[in-house]
């Protein structure tokens, strides 16, 4: 539910074209609703300027189903991260306009908006990282803002990344997700006086601990203005990227 929702259910009671008892209908699901297994936040739009977002990991087709029908019910968007190809294909059969997103492993029910003007950078250090990358990119254009991507520039070959030193400087805020030893968001931390958003994966041998020697390194950066991620965590990446991105905006329109 909606700012916009709200307005036109009072203005439409108001002129007699909805009745009091549909009115109370709609509201009664308000602030949320209760499915038994899931209860639906439907102000969460309202508190945060998006609907609540699907993690469907653990959670069965049938519960997906019927949390996704639940909040398209309300006429927003809709958001599906750690989305398998099988329950890919129950979104498709719930809405035609679901866009699954393979490599993101996220679908998306998109409402029209404009995207904002201000553009959010995503950098990986290497192929293998472009998953996380990809859920972070999905995430953030959802919520409505304009996004690039710069894949496989890690540290192994630092030319590469300084070859971009221009386009990286002129993001309003970067992502940048790495493995293996994690130490790119520190090198593009100390190129840039933007926010930058580290990333670690799970990608990487042995030592790597599942990601948690990157997350270490990211999180003993050396490079001023670095905020780290939990661990493949593209999704919290895109949301907080898009949010510092918001903000740019309204100080933009101020000014």
């Amino acid at each position: 539910m909606t700012r916009e929702r709200i307005e036109k259910l009072l203005r439409d009671l108001q002129a007699g074209r909805l009745s009091k008892t549909a009115a109370l209908e709609r509201l009664q699901t308000l602030p949320y609703e209760d499915l038994g297994f899931a209860s639906l936040d439907h102000h969460r739009a309202l508190r945060q300027g998006f609907p609540e977002v699907i993690f469907c990991e653990g959670k069965t087709r049938a519960q997906v189903v019927a949390i996704a029908r639940g909040l398209l019910a309300k006429g927003g968007p809709l958001l599906a991260t750690r989305v398998t190809a099988d329950v890919a294909r129950a979104f498709k059969k719930l809405d035609r306009r679901a866009q699954y997103h393979e490599a993101a492993r996220a679908v998306v029910v998109h409402r029209k908006k404009p995207a904002l003007a201000g553009d959010i950078l995503i950098v990986t250090a290497g192929t293998a990282d472009v998953p996380v990358a990809e859920e972070a990119r999905v995430t953030a254009e959802a919520m409505g803002s304009r996004v690039e991507t710069i894949f496989d520039v890690g540290v192994a070959g630092i030319h590469r990344v300084l070859g971009r030193h221009e386009r990286i400087r002129r993001a309003r805020v970067l992502i940048v997700v790495a493995g293996m030893d994690g130490v790119l968001p520190s090198v593009v931390g100390g190129l840039v006086d933007r926010p930058v958003i580290a990333v670690p994966t799970s990608r990487g041998y042995g030592a790597n601990f599942g990601g948690l020697a990157a997350l270490l390194t990211m999180l003993n950066s050396c490079a001023a203005g670095v905020g780290v991620m939990n661990i493949d965590n593209g999704f919290g990446a895109g949301v907080l990227a898009h949010r510092i991105n918001m903000l740019g905006e309204r100080q933009g329109a101020r000014g």
